[in-house]
């Protein structure tokens, strides 16, 4: 099939890898909910977690990088790089888990669409008579439309413009952050972490699991596919380009959301904002757009499992309607998720947990290690191998944590909210 060789061959510079990179990462729906996270854990430990984040997974990002190519074949997805490290059992943990991480993903992000799209309608209409579950399905509509692209590599352009509004998004909701938060009587803004006992752990384990899914990138070799040879130092200079934007976009915002709000932000910090409103409506857009991109990309390892069952020999106008036919599927799925149950902040955090964490932090490390790409050096090799098995180690503890917390807090919203609730 034509467009799987030209994917196969490799046609994006370093530039269309930051821009992938950067859509699949640092979305809206991402770091929307960091300053929550925050003040879940407090100041201390928040900004420990989250610079520690940051650095964990661009460290992990290179490392699969490197691993292009590691025994002389392309492996241009991450079931099949998990093959070729792991064997069999490697193929079908990273499909499990890059399944959960997609599907988790698109259920997290099309919640925050529907609420940002439903934010800018009730700008315009006072009296909003429609709801968040038609927001919601609107967003879906618009994504089964973009899905009939062939392959991420046609989405270079839409994903740049994405790229631009992530910046969009995390400097006027910085900006109207810092502005709410100075207009706010300080005294009224604390920063105990509410609760119980028991509910302050619970929430914190929550908290690292949403921590864990705003780094989430679980199709990097996808991406790298994509990009023209030399692809290892090509997909370097992509990350490092895609991590200079999240640095700037998540610290920012997730330290000014919760210095301005206090332990009162709410999960989605666009919620928590109130003034200058036209300043609130251009948030939302900006979230929409990057959002769209997101949805897409994380929605290909999806598609690759309808389309491997696909004959090739089948024709044009034949497989379009095979496409069309599994994304609708997919779509109306997520969609239907989405609307009976739209509680964000815990499908991040559970989505984080068990999908992200796993893809991102504890397989790159092990992966580097059993491939062999040790360094020659014997102290840095003995300094690389000690740091890959703390990284391992301790992010499988953080992926059991997160998951006890979230699913208490769904729990918790099942039980409050009924099915379908127009949050």
């Amino acid at each position: 099939m034509r467009e799987e060789k030209e994917e196969e061959e490799g046609r994006g510079t370093w530039k269309h890898a930051a821009f992938h990179v950067a859509t699949t990462i640092a979305t809206p729906a991402a770091y929307a909910p960091l300053p929550f996270a925050l003040a879940s854990l407090g100041w201390p430990l928040g900004v420990c977690c989250l610079v520690g984040g940051t650095l964990t997974t661009w460290y992990s990002s290179l490392l699969i990088a490197s691993l292009w190519k590691w025994d002389g074949n392309k492996h241009s997805t991450y079931r099949l790089l998990a093959n070729s490290i792991f064997g069999p059992w490697g193929y079908w943990f990273i499909a499990l888990f890059q399944q959960l991480a997609s599907i988790g993903n698109n259920i997290a992000i099309q919640i925050a669409a529907g609420s940002s799209l439903k934010a800018v309608y009730k700008y315009y209409q006072n009296d909003a008579k429609l709801t968040l579950q038609d927001f919601i399905i609107f967003f879906g509509i618009c994504e089964l439309i973009l899905s009939q692209f062939p392959d991420i590599h046609s989405l270079r352009w839409f994903n740049g413009i994405c790229t631009f509004s992530t910046v969009g998004f995390a400097a006027t909701a910085t900006g109207v952050t810092i502005y709410d938060g100075m207009n706010t009587d300080r005294s009224s803004v604390n920063y105990n972490l509410q609760g119980t006992t028991a509910s302050k752990i619970l929430k914190a384990f929550s908290a690292l699991g949403t921590i864990a899914f705003s780094f989430g990138d679980a199709i990097l070799p996808e991406i790298q596919s994509t990009i023209r040879e030399p692809a290892k130092k090509n997909m370097y200079k992509g990350v490092s380009g895609a991590y200079s934007i999240i640095i700037v976009s998540y610290w920012t915002l997730a330290f000014s959301g919760y210095w301005a709000f206090g332990s009162q932000v709410q999960p989605y910090i666009l919620s928590s904002l109130s003034i200058p409103r036209w300043t609130i409506v251009m948030a939302n857009l900006f979230a929409v757009i990057q959002i769209l991109g997101c949805f897409q990309i994380y929605s290909r390892p999806t598609y690759a499992l309808f389309e491997e069952s696909t004959p090739l020999q089948q024709k044009w106008l034949k497989r379009c309607l095979c496409r069309l036919a599994y994304t609708s599927v997919y779509i109306i799925i997520i969609t239907l998720i989405s609307a009976a149950m739209p509680f964000f902040g815990d499908f991040v955090a559970i989505c984080g947990a068990i999908g992200f964490t796993p893809l991102d932090f504890v397989f790159p490390a092990l992966a580097f290690l059993m491939a062999g790409k040790m360094q020659k050096n014997s102290n840095l090799s003995l300094l690389v191998r000690v740091a890959n098995f703390s990284i391992a180690a301790l992010f499988s503890l953080v992926a059991v944590l997160g998951c006890i917390g979230a699913v208490r807090s769904i729990v918790l919203d099942v039980k409050t909210y009924k099915l379908f609730h127009d949050m």
